[in-house]
């Protein structure tokens, strides 16, 4: 389900998913199906891991990507989470064709299938 709130979303941020919604800041955001696509790689992958245990492993990553690269954008960029939803954002038929446990591999964060079917 998507909603407007532009209060729960993070400064810098467009959208943010959070089981089973995808909050968006503009409504005109409606209409970016790539944006969406990458919220909705989201809510599969934390269907995946039953949501609480996506945001445990999303915020300890973060941490130590953080401590890392010392650079809060770079630290979110590398999150395995992200690179997932990154590289497969244009795929508008990746969460239809996903794999289990994608974020996991490698591989995946490449997805040559592109197109909108």
């Amino acid at each position: 389900m998507i909603l407007l709130c532009k209060y729960i979303i993070p400064n810098g941020y467009r959208s943010i998913a959070l089981y089973p919604f995808i909050f968006l800041k503009d409504k005109r955001q409606k209409e970016d199906l790539i944006l969406l696509n990458h919220e909705r790689i989201h809510i599969t992958q934390q269907k995946e891991l039953l949501v609480l245990f996506f945001y445990l492993w999303y915020a300890i990553e973060f941490l130590i990507r953080l401590m890392i690269h010392k650079n809060w954008r770079i630290a979110y960029r590398y999150i395995s989470f992200e690179l997932e939803a990154y590289a497969n954002e244009s795929n508008l038929r990746y969460v239809k064709k996903r794999p289990r446990w994608a974020f996991f591999n490698p591989n995946i964060y490449s997805s040559n299938d592109k197109g909108a079917g």
